[in-house]
């Protein structure tokens, strides 16, 4: 399979969504009056007029709605609340009053339930492309119906939610943060570093609170004795902090360590909630087989149903550059592994990098194993004033042929997608040692090719590690079509949890922020909708 012209990523700025993630209806198109043509079959949440044991047992699921990070007043829980308590009060047995009220309450469990399991906004707002499942809304009616059933237990929020072991972790992560907010430990900044950096060893008066912290954060044994020197423990501490997010850990207290030291954990709750929403926005979470890449902590897991929501391989990954050329953020399905690949050069490289070089030296074009191919396929290996020309106006293009020199290393992952991005091997392995990379065009670099064609080609028996490393250096391109597709993520988070640990990640590319701002400007819209509620309650108690 050739590919014309990879890692591309198409541009999103100013690209809108003009439609609700999953349309619901409003709570106010609930409480509307209910014809009698449009009276439900049924009340889930009434009988005879009485509200059943089923609808104070789902408005105890909405009040803890924030432990999965969402906003109980999306739901109008207390609105709710008092409406059925002035119905009981009132004793109003009008039929269609009820009905509008069980309707109501429908809607906002509908709600819940799909901001639950589906996010609360739609990815593609943000140029995110996930799609959900055809069967969502059926499962959103299923776990209504649970709900509402006479013999539902009572159970609380985390019963109803995705059970997948990274969201639970960061469920769990999030209670903990919530849990350090108002501490005293950050009622005061830390005191200055003296010249800017505090080395090992060195005195410094704010060792005492730097140890209290690192023990909040569990970084460091609570009952850890300090000195006026930054010393001992005190210096493993600060490695460990480093390693969770996003940090060199070499001890060393420089002005990033202490800037991430100084966020606060109201911060931290924040960048954990906006983590389980896009985590819920991630389709294929169920699956046996999948990979997924996470741009901001620069990582790829591979992940089978044999390893209880661990991954079962891990490896460093290098992304697009935050300034230049961002990975896009989408699914795929791999469908190819193809060996020893030729690299199409795109456009957008030939033209800002590739033409001047060779305008400048000719004998690039040689040095580094390209060759052009013209529009009707024929490949040239010398080069002149015309081809330069024809290059420019599109009629040409440039390839590398496969060997050590080769952009894409000895190995690439397909998984076809309109913006022409893969997975690849590289010839520049040293940046893996970087904390931070993003240094490609759009395309993921991967550390250990062989390991992850290995986990890829998994169902295929002839393919062993020996004849997959046979492939790679044979320098001569094959395509191997794969029996099952595989699912790919790009996703993209700065809140995880691996081994247990949370980490805190850059938030290269700025998405948190745009997040952020969308939902409190969702939430501020469905204000108004419980306000007209609170009026619903009001007529009951007339």
């Amino acid at each position: 399979m050739t590919v014309t012209h990879p890692c591309q990523p198409a541009r999103f700025a100013g690209y809108r969504w003009a439609r609700p993630w999953l349309v619901i209806g409003s709570l106010m198109a609930s409480v509307a009056t209910v014809s009698a043509a449009a009276m439900p079959d049924r009340l889930l949440w009434f009988a005879q007029a009485a509200p059943t044991p089923a609808s104070e047992r789902v408005l105890r699921v909405l009040s803890q709605a924030s432990a999965d990070g969402l906003e109980v007043s999306d739901y109008a829980v207390e609105e709710l609340r008092l409406a059925i308590a002035n119905s009981v009060r009132s004793g109003v047995q009008e039929e269609e009053r009820v009905a509008r009220l069980d309707r109501a309450i429908s809607t906002a469990v509908r709600r819940y339930l799909s901001d639950l399991h589906g996010g609360r906004l739609d990815p593609r707002q943000f140029g995110m492309r996930y799609s959900r499942s055809a069967d969502f809304d059926q499962l959103i009616e299923r776990r209504l119906e649970e709900l509402a059933g006479e013999a539902a237990p009572d159970r609380g929020a985390s019963h109803h939610g995705p059970r997948a072991l990274p969201y639970s972790e960061l469920r769990q992560a999030l209670a903990d943060y919530r849990g350090l907010v108002g501490n005293e430990a950050f009622r005061q900044a830390l005191p200055p570093l003296p010249g800017g950096r505090l080395r090992p060893g060195q005195p410094y008066g704010g060792t005492a609170l730097l140890a209290r912290r690192l023990a909040l954060f569990a970084d460091l044994p609570g009952n850890t004795a300090t000195t006026t020197r930054y010393e001992g423990k005190l210096v493993d501490g600060v490695k460990s902090f480093q390693a969770r997010h996003g940090l060199y850990p070499d001890g060393v207290l420089g002005k990033d360590t202490w800037l991430q030291l100084e966020v606060r954990p109201e911060a931290r709750v924040r960048q954990i909630e906006l983590a389980l929403e896009r985590w819920r926005w991630l389709p294929h979470r169920d699956v046996e087989r999948r990979i997924v890449v996470n741009v901001p902590e620069f990582m790829l897991d591979a992940y089978t149903a044999a390893e209880d929501g661990k991954p079962a391989l891990s490896m460093r990954v290098i992304v697009g550059n935050a300034r230049k050329t961002r990975t896009p953020l989408f699914s795929g399905e791999m469908r190819f592994v193809e060996f020893s690949p030729y690299w199409n050069v795109p456009p957008s490289i030939a033209h800002s990098e590739t033409l001047p070089r060779l305008r400048r030296d000719p004998g690039y074009l040689t040095r580094q194993g390209f060759e052009l191919v013209t529009s009707e396929g024929k490949v040239l290996t010398t080069l002149s004033e015309g081809d330069l020309e024809a290059i420019e106006r599109g009629r040409m293009r440039i390839r590398q042929r496969p060997g050590a020199s080769n952009a894409l290393g000895d190995i690439k992952f397909v998984f076809p997608n309109p913006d022409n991005i893969y997975l690849h091997h590289t010839s520049t392995r040293q940046l893996f040692k970087r904390e931070r990379r993003d240094f490609s065009h759009g395309c993921i670099r991967v550390e250990a090719p062989v390991e992850l064609a290995k986990f890829v080609l998994a169902g295929e028996a002839e393919w062993t590690g020996e004849r997959i490393v046979q492939a790679m250096r044979r320098g001569k391109s094959m395509t191997v079509r794969l029996g099952e597709t595989l699912p790919v993520i790009i996703g993209y988070s700065t809140a995880v949890v691996r081994d247990g640990r949370v980490h805190f990640l850059p938030d290269i590319y700025g998405y948190d922020a745009a997040l952020g701002e969308a939902l409190q400007r969702r939430s501020a819209g469905l204000r108004g909708e419980a306000a007209r509620l609170r009026k619903l309650g009001i007529e009951f108690d007339n």
